[in-house]
């Protein structure tokens, strides 16, 4: 709670022609309230009345003022209490004492005041000097880049101190005429340098060399350090990562890659063979064809996958039907060109419009959902259906494509784990070695194409891998 006499301690006084209205008004006061106090006590002793003019006055306005109230309070006592009255006259021992007791007292209390009132002022300005040094420990070592954060912290340094400009360089710099450049060093190391205004007084010079430039120099010392430590630590998950991933496909390529090729060395050695029949011979042909597809298969996984995660997958986009697309997707898996067939049931709507997208990198993610889709769909027909939705008003929409497999699902947990490279799910239901690549790739892909790509599934009732794409507005769609 503020004292009632906060006014007292205040680091700047009122103004001067205040404190001589207050010092006549006081002084015809105190001469007001001795006519009524003279019939209880000797006009002589009556002088102490004035002193508390002469306190209030030299408190406030300081010695100048209270040595003036002194004065004009001994004229007043003199020329209207003390006999003869309506006359100067200072000839008795009671005179001369009310005045040098005015004087001294005007003295005192003026001297107090000013000490009083220079560690108001030092204080007051410590109290800034905390503040600024809070604030600017804020900018400087949040999580913004620390050159962006340093006009900022100058801009609020010159605020606070009140300084015409000042700048935090992060490199040695010589002050000139319009400024005036203070050295931030660590011991020997030098941090950075504060300009400030040539035009500021002495005063704030010594201030700033004194106690804001070790503070600055502390915050910007913990704020190199501390990016430091952020880069290693960045550095360091980078390179956990980097770690993980090299493991996980260095797992891939020693099991992933071997199988392939040991199935077409065995089966190559076979074919050699001059005991071998006819069907046997093109059955080990057909296991080379099929052992080799696996193998590009993972290899342009692995190619993919780099790319994705390197950020290189640029789509090249032009308009595209993605009808025509599934039906390549289809195709490759050897599903009759995109019609139905024993794997896959297809159900697109009439007039469907076109994207903008990479067909390449779409086929790619159709490729990857769908034969997924069939490896999970225990022998039953995978539907595929694909419409278009368009809002009620106002432009844009969405190609909605839905794979849904009869399989056994995936567990809720599992629903964003099946899109991470390397996760594998259902493996030990399906017998399936997969590389758990195909699903992150499908979900790249399509992301990099503006779409998102889910997976919707309840325990034992088949799983939905839904693509949603965006649809712009195109003259050759109509739309």
């Amino acid at each position: 709670m503020p004292s009632p006499f906060g006014f007292l301690l205040s680091a700047e006084p009122p103004s001067r022609r205040t404190g001589a209205i207050v010092a006549v008004g006081a002084v015809a006061l105190c001469t007001l309230i001795l006519y009524p106090l003279q019939e209880i006590a000797p006009a002589v002793s009556l002088g102490v009345v004035y002193m508390l003019a002469v306190l209030v006055v030299s408190v406030l306005w300081g010695a100048g003022l209270g040595v003036a109230t002194a004065v004009l309070s001994a004229a007043a006592f003199n020329f209207f209490h003390l006999p003869p009255v309506g006359r100067f006259t200072i000839r008795s021992s009671e005179d001369w004492v009310a005045l040098i007791a005015f004087m001294v007292a005007a003295a005192l209390a003026s001297s107090v005041a000013e000490v009083t009132r220079a560690r108001t002022r030092d204080a007051e300005e410590r109290r800034r000097e905390a503040d600024l040094a809070a604030e600017m420990a804020r900018l400087l070592l949040r999580g913004e880049d620390l050159t962006e954060a340093l006009p900022t912290a100058a801009a609020r340094l010159a605020q606070a101190l009140q300084l015409s400009s000042a700048a935090i360089a992060m490199e040695a710099v010589e002050g000139d005429d319009r400024s005036v450049a203070f050295p931030l060093r660590e011991g020997t190391r030098r941090l950075g340098t504060l300009l400030v205004g040539a035009d500021a007084s002495e005063q704030s010079l010594r201030r700033l060399q004194e106690r804001v430039v070790p503070a600055l120099e502390a915050l910007l010392s913990a704020a190199l350090e501390r990016e430091e430590l952020l880069g290693g630590v960045v550095e360091t998950a980078s390179l956990r990562r980097a770690d993980v991933v090299k493991t996980a496909l260095l797992r891939a390529v020693s099991h992933d890659l071997r199988s392939p090729l040991t199935a077409i060395s065995a089966a190559g050695e076979a074919v050699g063979s001059d005991s071998l029949q006819d069907d046997e011979r093109k059955e080990m042909a057909d296991v080379i064809v099929e052992e080799a597809r696996r193998l590009s298969r993972l290899v342009d996984n692995l190619l993919d996958l780099s790319r994705l995660e390197a950020g290189a997958a640029e789509p090249r986009r032009e308009w595209m039907s993605v009808e025509e697309v599934l039906g390549a997707a289809l195709g490759e898996l050897g599903a009759g060109g995109g019609h139905a067939s024993n794997d896959f049931a297809l159900s697109i709507d009439r007039d469907l419009p076109l994207v903008r997208a990479d067909s390449a990198q779409l086929e790619r993610a159709f490729v990857n959902v769908l034969e997924n889709a069939r490896r999970h769909s225990a022998g039953h027909p995978v539907s595929v259906r694909a419409r278009a939705v368009r809002p009620l008003a106002g432009e844009g929409g969405r190609l909605i494509v839905r794979v849904v497999d009869r399989g056994p699902g995936i567990p809720p947990a599992q629903l964003e784990r099946v899109f991470e490279p390397f996760y594998r799910a259902g493996t030990a239901q399906t017998g399936h070695r997969g590389s758990g690549l195909g699903l992150a790739i499908a979900r790249g892909f399509t992301e990099a194409n503006g779409g998102e790509l889910r997976a919707e599934s309840l325990p034992e009732q088949g799983t939905t891998f839904v693509f949603e794409l965006p649809l712009e507005a195109s003259e050759r769609d109509g739309s």
